[in-house]
């Protein structure tokens, strides 16, 4: 008997080329699209879900549509709103996964008998028998892997978690494959930002989520000089340097906010760069709390290049990440995933950093 797998199908090219391998490796499929957002979204939407459903029947299986948008309200955008409002800048993109994708999609796969999940992210997922777990790898294409908001799978998450395009070289050869099978998202673009804020306004958007409207305050200098006037402590974001409406001398970045005094910090570029910081929420792959220092590289946003570090489990169960070199716009909020070569080691959220000046 084949393992039976539901698969999350977002109506684009990659979870659609995900399937199609499921099918073609003798999987018994059930397609899966979580509506998740109803304003102005492509989160699940009419669209994406019959550009889904389309793909499902070509391929020969049943497909699905799951009201989350409660769930999705709750975890991820609440979630986020908090945040910001606590001067962090987060990654939904994280918490949609680890909340919606493997938590409440793992909730109906179970409902429908299914022995697995599977997601067209590009990661790979194996079994080390030598250390008797599983492991969570980057995926073939470098350009496109996704591991960095995956970091918080557990186990067991792992040994019931399928990515069919982990070995997928190029994208090319995704689309390719889409083309072969006919499908009308064979040249879909990819989607890109934060899918319920697609004009990129968070702050925006905020304000309209919660109904505030955020004092204006300061921005000042290192030495609490006021250099000018910021329209909402929400709309900025540590390393911004446009945007800020001022006429400066020289280019200045925020580097701090403070939210109790209701200012922005702005500096030169060189007041950016750290070589400590603590994270806390933090999940080791393996299942098992390194007890001394271990090495490690390590990235601290989606986008970054990894860096050297050593890093250490403090008393108080923070993982401290102390960098071979300074690091540029550490943020608060963000997620700081370690690896050792293509594998993931853990991550967890950056609650604090040591500026150097």
């Amino acid at each position: 008997m084949s393992e039976k797998v539901l698969v999350a199908m977002s109506g684009g090219v990659d979870s659609s080329v995900a399937a199609a391998r499921l099918v073609e490796d003798g999987y018994t499929c059930v397609g899966a699209t979580m509506r998740l957002f109803d304003k102005g979204s492509t989160c699940g939407s009419a669209v994406e879900a019959g550009d889904a459903a389309r793909v499902a029947q070509q391929l020969g299986f049943a497909h699905h549509v799951f009201d989350c948008t409660d769930t999705f309200s709750t975890q991820v955008i609440d979630r986020f709103v908090a945040a910001y409002e606590r001067g962090l800048t987060p990654n939904p993109c994280i918490e949609c996964n680890r909340y919606m994708k493997f938590a409440a999609l793992y909730d109906e796969a179970r409902a429908l008998g299914c022995d697995a999940i599977a997601t067209g992210h590009y990661a790979r997922v194996e079994y080390d028998e030598r250390q008797g777990r599983w492991t969570l790898k980057k995926a073939r294409n470098l350009a496109k892997d996704q591991t960095y908001v995956l970091y918080f799978l557990t186990q067991e998450q792992l040994a019931h978690t399928r990515f069919p395009l982990g070995d997928a070289e190029t994208k090319d050869e995704v689309r390719a494959i889409a083309e072969r099978y006919g499908f009308e998202n064979a040249h879909k673009k990819d989607s890109q930002d934060i899918c319920f804020v697609p004009d990129g306004k968070y702050a925006d958007f905020i304000r309209a989520r919660t109904g505030r409207d955020y004092a204006v305050g300061d921005f000042v200098d290192g030495e609490g000089k006021v250099l000018g006037q910021h329209k909402g402590i929400i709309g900025y974001t540590i390393g911004q340097r446009k945007g800020l409406g001022l006429a400066l001398p020289a280019p200045m970045y925020v580097c701090r906010k403070d939210m109790q005094n209701n200012t922005v910090v702005l500096a030169p570029e060189a007041a950016l760069y750290s070589r400590r910081l603590w994270a806390t929420d933090f999940n080791w792959t393996s299942g098992v709390t390194p007890q001394k220092p271990i090495r490690a590289m390590a990235k601290t946003r989606y986008s970054a290049k990894e860096a050297p570090a050593t890093v250490s489990v403090c008393d108080d169960g923070r993982v401290q990440v102390l960098f071979d070199t300074p690091q540029r716009a550490v943020t608060e909020g963000q997620a700081v995933v370690l690896y050792s070569s293509d594998e993931v080691l853990g991550g967890g959220t950056i609650v604090q950093k040591e500026e150097l000046v």
